[in-house]
């Protein structure tokens, strides 16, 4: 169980004035709780501030930027597709939230490939039932990747063929046939408006700069893997629950509120110290736009609006677009595994412009490990 500081206490040891911890603690990189001798106070993550105080410490050696730069560290791969800006999430030069009011993800996968009009994602209806979908869209990804050719010395045209049929087989076993937002909206048995928050999910999902699975995605185009491979990587990569499984996480959490309340929710998932799914992000420490724009649609029932109260109360985290997804889930009444399904087909289109990005570029990905163990 974790240590909980006071306020004086974590002042001390970072070395900061009271304004820089309240900013730690918004932006979610100190957790912080109500005092249970005095709710008047507030106590901090002793862990957090350990880990705040050893990044301090290292200064800026080279060995420990080269460290930072894997975790939320400086940019370190050259791209043209997206990038966080100054709390925007952009798409070669476009707002993406102002993008998500209109487009499909058909367009929105012609602004991150570059092209000039809307991709037609068409493959085969899967031979799987559309319940066990995530099963299916694995299979059919990895099944394509064995009978694909290697993505290495072709050009970008013929890769971005490959990336629609491999896209249209994700596609097919997570949704059907058609537009992908009226595919779900047609499979999920929802109407026009819940159709168009779905379509906005989508767009506003597809890609994010350089997140685990898209870094996935790229180590193996960097090998010359085929096209389909690579958005295997990146599929795999998003199926952990600290990624493209934290909205099923939300849903947990909230069922968990609506049995024993919003507070003692919250205080026993973080007595547990895991990383509170839903609730703040790193780029975004004013809030994720992302989540802002698809609540702006999505109807928040009584028990995420609770469970986002004692969010902020705890920790001072805003929602975040995995909030979002839950949200939008319970309030569509979808399936429970809908947050990943539209996660995993939004985001395979920012996979297939990484991996095209990253073939052309031609530079193999292949970091040094600092070894810390006994040498001979």
């Amino acid at each position: 169980m974790s240590e909980w500081l006071s306020r004086e206490e974590a002042l001390e040891r970072l070395q900061v004035r009271a304004q820089t911890l309240y900013a730690y603690v918004s932006r979610g990189r100190i957790g912080m709780r109500p005092d249970r001798a005095d709710p008047r106070r507030s106590q901090y993550r002793a862990d957090d501030i350990a880990a705040l105080a050893t990044r301090r410490a290292r200064g800026r050696s080279p060995s420990a930027i080269a460290e930072s730069a894997i975790a939320w560290g400086e940019p370190s791969i050259v791209t043209s597709i997206s990038t966080v800006s100054h709390g925007r999430l952009v798409y070669r030069g476009q707002d993406a939230v102002a993008l998500s009011e209109n487009a499909t993800l058909e367009e929105t996968a012609a602004v991150l490939w570059d092209l000039p009009g809307p991709v037609a994602f068409e493959a085969p209806s899967p031979d799987a039932p559309l319940e066990d979908s995530r099963a299916a869209a694995f299979a059919q990804l990895a099944m394509l990747a064995g009978q694909e050719r290697s993505s290495l010395g072709r050009n970008a045209a013929s890769l971005h063929a490959d990336a629609a049929h491999a896209v249209g087989v994700l596609a097919g076993a997570l949704a059907g046939s058609g537009p992908v937002h009226r595919r779900l909206a047609h499979d999920w048995s929802v109407d026009a408006g819940g159709a168009e928050a779905i379509r906005r999910a989508l767009v506003l999902l597809a890609d994010h700069e350089l997140n685990a699975s898209t870094f996935a995605a790229r180590v193996a185009a960097s090998t010359g893997a085929p096209l389909a491979a690579c958005l295997l990587a990146g599929l795999s990569t998003l199926s952990g629950p600290r990624h493209g499984g934290a909205g099923e996480a939300v849903m947990q959490l909230a069922e968990d509120a609506a049995r024993h309340g919003a507070d003692a929710t919250i205080r026993r998932w973080l007595s547990h110290d895991r990383p509170l799914p839903g609730f703040g992000h790193q780029l975004y420490p004013d809030g994720d736009p992302r989540a802002e724009a698809l609540l702006s649609v999505v109807e928040v029932d009584g028990t995420l609006s609770s469970l986002c109260d004692a969010a902020h109360a705890a920790t001072g985290a805003l929602p975040n677009i995995d909030f979002a997804l839950a949200a939008l889930t319970r309030s569509l009444g979808l399936p429970r595994d809908a947050p990943f399904r539209l996660f995993a087909l939004a985001r395979s289109v920012g996979w297939a412009a990484h991996t095209v990005e990253q073939i052309t570029s031609g530079g193999l990905i292949r970091p040094r490990g600092r070894y810390v163990g006994v040498l001979p």
